[in-house]
């Protein structure tokens, strides 16, 4: 009897296990990849779990245990997950986009962003006429990060807008409409009246930041570019900004700040008073994109102009990159390549890689941050 409740137990944390292999496994699957025309996607699935490559609702091919598919159409398709082809998991989209040729650029701009409402940054108490403190904001479930799109079904664009709205309410309560994890939701808040016979919700907000950053590439065939290889995300927040738009003008560098063990470097500089070079529309966790609209303000070399490799192409070994350390000079630095992440197709680390130029070294300790912040104080 006693053998037979062993048994059991082994049987049931052996089946647990198994559940548990699954579970890491269908939540390892992105459910977005993309991928350039001629490259290959790899969907790492195990015994059971079905994945039909489709388009336009119609299966295309159904992808065995970790076979690697080369897709050489554009446009965008879908990968159906079931597991023993009966229930269904998810849908991975997969955008295959055209190859393309790029020039690279390395100079460095300034960077102007308006959010989409107003962010939600922090939370504070507020000290009533009365002297007693209060937390309007409490079990609303406005949280940081969440951005204000509305009072009272009159839209919010900015922080001046919100501060005006507050305090036309005279202390009674008012609709807030907010998104929240990508759900628009609404709570109802009473404005607590200072000293100062201010109305205030004890919400710190911004709608607006700042900062200078490396342009990646120019591509000629859409005049687009694109900027910094990773997301901007709010200093507070630590997530990433949901713009609604976006300007991109010529910077003046003041100094470079020299990366140390535990706290990397940074460029500084100014974005006021600068020239015009285009628009930004998309911020991302690959980076920033935009339309180039003054051209010459970007000070590129048209020589440099080179088809996108695929990821396949890549190799180990020494390479260069570009970058701006001085105003209006570009130069090459050379790097090594040590590793690349041919699997990852879903996100921006695909490549290891070291700096190994003295020069570059000797100017900034190594990789710094292309972005820095200039103008981030939030308001309440």
């Amino acid at each position: 009897m006693k053998k037979n409740r062993i048994l059991l137990k082994i049987i049931i944390i052996t089946l647990l296990l198994i559940i548990y292999a699954y579970v890491i496994s269908i939540q390892s699957i992105p459910d977005n990849i993309v991928i350039f025309e001629g490259e290959s996607i790899n969907i790492k699935t195990m015994l059971g779990l079905k994945a039909d490559l489709t388009e336009k609702n119609e299966v295309v091919e159904t992808l065995s245990n970790n076979e690697t598919k080369t897709i050489n159409s554009t446009g965008k398709k879908v990968v159906k997950l079931s597991l023993f082809d009966n229930i269904f998991l998810k849908d991975v989209s997969v955008d295959v986009l055209p190859k393309t040729t790029v020039i690279p650029v390395g100079n460095i701009a300034g960077i102007k962003l308006y959010t989409s409402g107003v962010l939600v940054v922090g939370m504070s108490e507020i000290q009533g006429i009365d002297n007693k403190k209060y937390k309007p904001y409490e079990n609303t479930g406005i949280e940081e990060g969440d951005t204000i799109i509305s009072i009272n079904n009159n839209n919010v664009a900015t922080t001046e807008e919100l501060i005006e709205k507050v305090n036309a309410c005279n202390g009674n309560a008012i609709e807030i409409q907010y998104i929240h994890n990508e759900k628009t939701l609404e709570c109802s808040i009473k404005p607590v009246q200072t000293s100062n016979k201010e109305y205030k919700l004890g919400l710190w907000v911004r709608d607006s930041a700042a900062g200078v950053g490396t342009v990646s590439f120019y591509e000629p065939s859409t005049q687009s570019f694109g900027a910094l290889g990773h997301g901007i995300t709010d200093i507070d927040t630590e997530q990433l900004i949901d713009i609604a738009s976006g300007e991109f003008v010529t910077t003046k560098i003041l100094n470079v700040v020299k990366g140390e063990s535990g706290n990397p470097g940074r460029i500084q500089g100014t974005v006021d008073n600068q020239k015009n070079i285009g628009t930004i529309y998309k911020n991302t966790k690959f980076g920033i994109y935009g339309k180039v609209e003054n051209l010459s303000s970007l000070n590129i070399d048209k020589s440099k102009e080179m088809e996108v490799a695929l990821r396949d192409e890549i190799k180990t070994g020494k390479a260069k990159i570009m970058c701006s350390l001085e105003n209006g000079k570009i130069e090459e630095y050379e790097i090594e390549i040590e590793k690349i992440f041919k699997e990852n197709n879903y996100d921006n680390k695909s490549m290891l890689i070291k700096i190994t130029d003295e020069r570059l070294l000797e100017k900034t300790g190594g990789i710094i941050q292309r972005y820095e912040w200039l103008t981030n104080n939030p308001k309440w």
